[in-house]
């Protein structure tokens, strides 16, 4: 881990850099075609009325290197609050030496110390560096659990449909 490491909670003044993070990470993904977002939505969902995740950043040699971006969700069978990292992704030039593992770790002191019951996040099943990485910092990939998604047209069309109570 580079000795110059620094960790932090992002700012507003740190949504340009953050959104080139998340198109950097679209990139190594083969996702660049998905991000449709914009630097103000973020801005917003990050920082407005109402933030909707968190951003810890990893700063080496005054470089941004990486970040997680996180939220919450709530597990009822442990009838606790967890943490879900929506993205952990660091700089290829900055990889290896240690970055990933302080913000893995860092999150699990927040998770701790927030009183949350697990933190979890997926993980793309081709991406074996990633898989090798979570699996000796601990983490167990679930083999049964499979990712459910309506977005876009699905979306609005299930939305669409007539239902016996209204959304206030």
């Amino acid at each position: 881990m580079p000795s110059d490491l620094i960790l932090r909670s992002a700012t507003p003044a740190d949504v340009p850099a953050i959104f080139r993070l998340i198109q950097a990470l679209a990139k190594y993904e083969n996702l660049s075609h998905a991000v449709t977002g914009t630097p103000d939505a973020l801005k917003e969902h990050l920082f407005g009325e109402r933030p909707y995740a968190e951003v810890i950043l990893a700063e080496s040699a005054g470089e941004i290197a990486g970040f997680a971006l996180f939220f919450h969700n709530y597990s009822t069978f442990l009838t606790k609050p967890g943490i879900y990292l929506e993205d952990l992704f660091v700089l290829p030039e900055s990889r290896r030496q240690g970055i990933g593992k302080a913000l893995l770790t860092y999150l699990s002191q927040l998770a701790v110390a927030r009183n949350c019951g697990r933190l979890e996040w997926s993980v793309l099943d081709w991406n074996e560096p990633a898989i090798s990485f979570y699996e000796r910092c601990g983490a167990k990939i679930l083999p049964d659990w499979r990712i459910c998604r309506l977005a876009g047209d699905d979306l609005t069309h299930l939305a669409s449909q007539a239902s016996a109570s209204q959304i206030e």
